[in-house]
């Protein structure tokens, strides 16, 4: 993918929703993030001579698809000229209670094009890398989604909630302070490498054409199928002030709910556990160290625009 290197100048309502790493997966209130006003690719044909037997059948012409250039990564501090949006891949740091569409919507009106699209769904309560291809660059949302990603958080021991995560109120309180670093330690083992996870209720997968979350809205658990993801890694350090914290750091697969990881946790220790915080810190070779802020974002985008 092409870089560019030289620097320059650089709310939503609140829904429990997924990181859920698929792009046409959404939040709770969140419209798919698919591209808006997306067209296939155009096609050129190779025509082929009539064949020399009059006896043989017609081929019919081979079509073959025209090759689409790697978006242009946009970084913080990169310098770029306005037309970079027809194909472009941007690194935006999401700030907390915006949805990822909010995110898509308010980028669509600042850098003034249609096709906007984002490569993994992140909660409203969570913060972090968020990847948004404009033009051209939507064609390459599957390969960002693909990628294994990196977060880090918070959770809860000992209180349960319906979501998984704080975004809404607790419904179960259970013992926690007989819980060991050891006892962590040795529960997380089963959550490394390739294991099956049961999505949340609090979540945008459809059963029966209905949203899961519409369904869990009116108290209802449906039944669903436990999916397969990889957990390449889990870190995790009780709060030295407050050890009912676990701050945690986990690199995954596309498709990790990182909710129901810490929920699922809390249950092999014999208690309960919810996200209190979330962070994005990567996306395959993609850090939030270099993302933007929405805000200066919109500035520069407004400076290459006048200059």
């Amino acid at each position: 993918m092409a870089l560019h290197t030289a620097a320059s100048p650089s709310a939503a309502a609140v829904t429990p929703a997924e990181v859920v790493e698929t792009v046409n997966q959404e939040s709770p209130d969140e419209v798919p993030p698919q591209a808006t006003g997306h067209s296939r690719p155009r096609q050129s044909e190779e025509c082929t001579s009539a064949p020399a037997s009059t006896s043989a059948p017609e081929q019919p012409a081979k079509r073959r698809k025209l090759s689409v250039p790697p978006p242009t990564m946009v970084g913080k501090g990169c310098s770029f000229t306005a037309d970079v949006w027809q194909n472009a891949a941007i690194l935006v740091d999401k700030p907390q209670d915006w949805t990822s569409f909010d995110v898509c919507g308010k980028l669509r009106g600042a850098l003034k094009t249609k096709k906007v699209g984002h490569a993994g769904t992140l909660d409203p309560m969570a913060t972090g890398l968020l990847i948004i291809c404009t033009g051209r660059g939507t064609k390459q949302i599957d390969d960002f989604v693909a990628m294994e990603k990196a977060y880090s958080g918070t959770l809860r021991l000992g209180q349960a909630t319906p979501s998984y995560d704080a975004m809404s109120e607790i419904e179960e309180e259970l013992p926690w302070d007989h819980i060991t670093d050891e006892d962590l330690e040795s529960a997380k083992q089963a959550f490394l490498g390739d294991i099956l996870q049961q999505p949340p209720m609090f979540s945008a997968i459809k059963i029966k054409g209905e949203r899961l979350y519409k369904a869990a809205r009116r108290g209802e658990v449906v039944e669903r199928q436990s999916r397969p993801v990889t957990i390449h890694s889990f870190e995790l350090r009780r709060d030295e002030e407050n050890r009912q914290d676990v701050h945690f750091r986990v690199a995954c697969s596309k498709g990790t709910y990182i909710r129901a990881l810490a929920h699922d946790l809390g249950k092999a220790v014999g208690s309960a556990a919810h996200l209190t915080a979330l962070r994005r810190e990567s996306i395959g070779m993609h850090n939030v160290a270099d993302a933007w802020t929405v805000t200066d974002l919109v500035a520069a985008a407004q400076a290459a625009r006048e200059g």
